[in-house]
């Protein structure tokens, strides 16, 4: 009999890949099509470099995201009430993110107050993005009832801790890059998803075994 309040992860997991698939999908239709005279598209393709690295770095943000995301919930045997409003919170982020990136790719080189105000609302969305998977792994690994400490060692699951939390400090950090520099507060979310693609540094290091 199924405990109260108690599911399989089957239908969470499924539904989030919609969301991943769908937020991830969106960013490419916020890269625009210049519409140029005659012989002016080339120029018109380089000046729009900000809506490219907008793209390829929120791109490797959200796949990362995703990546960490199956890899945590192979650990994961059931889904509560709590679990599955905590995910909801970070699908919240996750669906908003490709707004953000079309606003900074929009006003990059605008200057000025424009320019620091499209940074700020994507380095805000990048922090509470990771706030919200932090927070997320934190109750999967204090709850038992879950069952995630069952497979993973006590040092592993400290590990594992540290590095998913120190996401929002660090993704805070870009908050003030935001109001001084657009492209440098780009580059540390570009930097964090290098970090949390590497084995060790925010992947779950024991990615094969949840697809066992």
């Amino acid at each position: 009999m199924r405990e109260s309040g108690v599911m399989p992860t089957s239908r969470l997991e499924a539904f989030s890949d919609g969301v991943f698939a769908i937020a991830i999908t969106l960013l490419v239709l916020e890269i625009p099509v210049p519409n140029v005279e005659h012989g002016r598209l080339a120029d018109a393709l380089l000046d729009e470099w900000p809506a490219y690295a907008a793209y390829v770095v929120s791109f490797a943000i959200i796949g990362i995201i995703w990546i960490n995301h199956h890899a945590v919930f192979g650990y994961v045997e059931r889904a509560d009430r709590g679990l599955l409003l905590l995910n909801l919170n970070l699908l919240l982020w996750v669906a908003l993110i490709p707004w953000p990136t079309s606003l900074l790719a929009e006003y990059m080189q605008a200057g000025g107050g424009d320019e620091r105000a499209a940074a700020l609302v994507y380095a805000l969305t990048m922090t509470l993005m990771g706030v919200s998977f932090g927070t997320m792994w934190l109750y999967i690994a204090r709850r038992e009832e879950v069952g995630a400490v069952v497979h993973l060692a006590p040092s592993e699951v400290r590990s594992r801790t540290r590095r998913f939390v120190v996401g929002a400090p660090l993704y805070a950090l870009s908050i003030g890059l935001a109001l001084i520099s657009a492209p440098a507060c780009l580059a540390v979310n570009a930097l964090l998803a290098v970090y949390y693609a590497v084995p060790g540094g925010g992947t779950m290091a024991h990615i094969s075994d949840s697809l066992d």
